[in-house]
């Protein structure tokens, strides 16, 4: 199955400045009408766009649906996958397709006000000093509330002290940024939930400036694709990689400190207690901080001795 053909351009006809990257799967009941959405907002705002819809191997009509607001709205082109991806796999692949200079994702669950896109893209257009522009959700209207919103928090706290940077919304499937910024970190991105996560760790990590803007969160049409234990753990995971990608001391060496301090402070005690008596268990603390602060130095010089990302 081939994708549907994008619009053709002329010779002065200039590429879009905008491109929306909106992954579909199993969408059907709605899609239709967060394209509409977002095709309305742009056209009253002053930027050129393009709208690739992403059918990432839909069970259900959705790709249909996608064809029928292809034919509707001239700039919407629609992109099926043969097997299902997931969402990292389709907005790396949409950005990588983009033919604009700004670069927004957003989903096709009407949770997220898309009629602000232009709103986001208008910040990075007039303050070149931001890459990045999130909507940060005010509320947390997600399944499984109870259980994400501490987990969540706790997440993103972890993210804010290994950035040293206030992160109002870590993982907003809203966001607008420039293209050629974020384009060596794509090879980073997951297949899944936590793309969202990686790609403003990404920016954070390398001081590239991201600018966050609150937005209203709907309640999800249709039926979510979130698996709380495993999505829940596969996002810690993602960031503490990420970290360790840009940062690795900032995760190994406190530990290692913290490791050989203890040591260090319990062999006194037991050399008080029984002079010149070791027991196995002091030893091996001091040796597994010594080792793990030597895995943090080597991971550092590694980090900083390769070339480009």
């Amino acid at each position: 199955m081939s994708a549907h053909p994008a619009p053709e351009l002329s010779a002065t006809q200039p590429p879009p400045y905008v491109t929306v990257v909106l992954p579909a799967y199993n969408e059907q009941d709605h899609v239709l009408a967060e394209v509409e959405r977002i095709c309305a907002a742009l056209d009253a705002s002053p930027y050129g766009y393009e709208v690739l819809a992403i059918d990432d191997a839909s069970t259900d009509g959705t790709l249909a649906v996608l064809h029928e607001a292809a034919a509707r709205f001239p700039h919407v082109q629609v992109v099926p996958f043969r097997r299902n991806g997931g969402s990292g796999t389709a907005r790396r692949i949409g950005t990588q397709m983009a033919r604009g200079q700004i670069v927004v994702w957003t989903d096709a669950d009407l949770t997220y006000p898309n009629e602000r896109i232009p709103e986001l893209v208008t910040l990075l257009h007039d303050d070149p000093s931001y890459d990045q522009v999130v909507g940060a959700r005010t509320t947390e209207e997600g399944t499984h509330k109870i259980l994400r919103v501490p987990a969540k928090w706790l997440i993103r706290k972890v993210a804010e002290r290994l950035t040293n940077q206030r992160i109002p919304d870590l993982n907003s499937g809203l966001r607008a940024f420039r293209r050629e910024v974020a384009l060596p970190y794509l090879r980073l991105l997951p297949p899944g939930f936590s793309c969202v996560t990686t790609i403003t760790l990404a920016f954070l990590s390398n001081q590239h400036d991201v600018k966050y803007v609150d937005i209203a969160y709907a309640k999800r049409a249709g039926q979510s694709k979130f698996h709380f234990v495993r999505d829940a753990y596969r996002y810690i995971l993602q960031v503490l990689r990420m970290v360790m990608y840009f940062d690795p001391l900032k995760v190994l060496m406190p530990p290692a400190l913290w490791l050989v301090a203890i040591g260090v402070v319990k062999g006194v005690v037991d050399m008080v207690r029984h002079p010149f008596y070791f027991p196995a268990s002091t030893v091996l603390l001091f040796v597994t901080g010594l080792m793990i602060g030597s895995l943090a130095l080597l991971s550092d010089l590694v980090v900083r001795s390769r070339d480009g990302v």
